[in-house]
């Protein structure tokens, strides 16, 4: 079996796995993102997320994250719900209504490694998805899969709402060549849309602005002094992303497992604010929520509360 076969197998395995979209590139230094990604650090962009910086030169070179790795296997999983939240309640980002998505996956990326093993050949490799060290959308871009809007997310024709994962294994494939132009333009609708002013400039965010690192990253309770508009965002924001024109090309997904909890479209906001924890267990057991905990959820729903008075 030639390479070109090889790789063949593998894309149409990802695609029958449930994957979108599958890219393949050869596991090389990304060196076009190392002063990008130092500016960005040095700026203290990162805020309290020292791991950024911990794992610098790990986030630029898949061989040290896989020895001998050859090739980079990245794919795309849409979740863009069927039915989303009332908008005058407090707000969850999409990506966390259903099951989270770190397990699913990685459990689909794993299927498809096995099946190299199996029906291709014995490799070594590891799976990532959004827990190691992976510039995961730069790795989209560059396999073509898409392109880096001014919000920093990964953009394709098909909107933006994609989870992103990657196999890296140390036998070699047939690499994407093909790269997908910015079709942003000159729109900024999502630089304007952010109430709290954390994308700064093009492709450039503050994190110690941005709801999404308060809401989930940002640990322990706000200063006294803290003054941030979070709208009724309490898990995550997707505000520049709903903005985005190429997002009225979204796609619900057809994968029931990223269907949300029945009761969470029934919360309206007393609902919320009214939350045990014993509620909140049940309704997001395996969801990407679980990562705030309750006390985490609670914060921020009375930083909201308060400041909305």
């Amino acid at each position: 079996m030639n390479i070109s076969e090889k790789t063949e197998l593998i894309k149409n395995q990802a695609l029958k796995t449930g994957f979108n979209e599958i890219g393949i590139i050869k596991a090389d230094f990304l060196s076009s993102e190392k002063e990008h990604l130092q500016k960005w650090i040095d700026n203290n962009y990162h805020a309290d997320m020292s791991y950024m910086k911990r794992n610098f030169e790990k986030r630029l070179n898949p061989n040290l994250l896989v020895e001998n790795a050859k090739s980079v296997i990245v794919v795309l999983k849409n979740y863009f719900p069927q039915k989303q939240q009332n908008n005058n309640t407090y707000q969850i980002s999409k990506y966390a209504y259903g099951a989270d998505y770190h397990k699913i996956l990685k459990d689909d990326l794993y299927k498809l490694f096995e099946f190299i093993n199996k029906q291709i050949e014995p490799v070594n490799g590891r799976v990532f998805v959004d827990s190691a060290p992976v510039l995961e959308r730069s790795i989209a871009k560059k396999a073509g899969l898409g392109w880096i809007g001014k919000n920093s997310m990964l953009l394709t024709k098909k909107g933006s709402f994609f989870f992103i994962g990657e196999l890296i294994i140390d036998i070699e494939l047939t690499y994407s060549t093909k790269q997908i132009n910015s079709y942003c333009g000159s729109c900024t609708k999502c630089i304007e849309a952010c109430p709290t002013g954390a994308i700064i400039k093009p492709y450039i965010i503050n994190s110690n602005n941005c709801i999404s690192y308060q809401t989930i990253e940002k640990k322990g309770e706000f200063e006294n002094d803290f003054n941030l508009n979070f709208k009724n965002n309490i898990f995550g924001c997707d505000i520049c992303q709903d903005v985005c024109p190429w997002n009225k090309k979204s796609i619900p997904t057809e994968d029931e497992r990223f269907n949300p909890h029945f009761l969470l479209l029934q919360l309206e906001k007393k609902d919320w604010e009214n939350i045990s924890e014993q509620t909140f267990n049940n309704i997001f057991i395996n969801s990407a929520v679980k990562r705030t905990k309750y006390t985490g959820l609670y914060r921020n729903i009375n930083y909201i509360k308060n400041k909305q008075k």
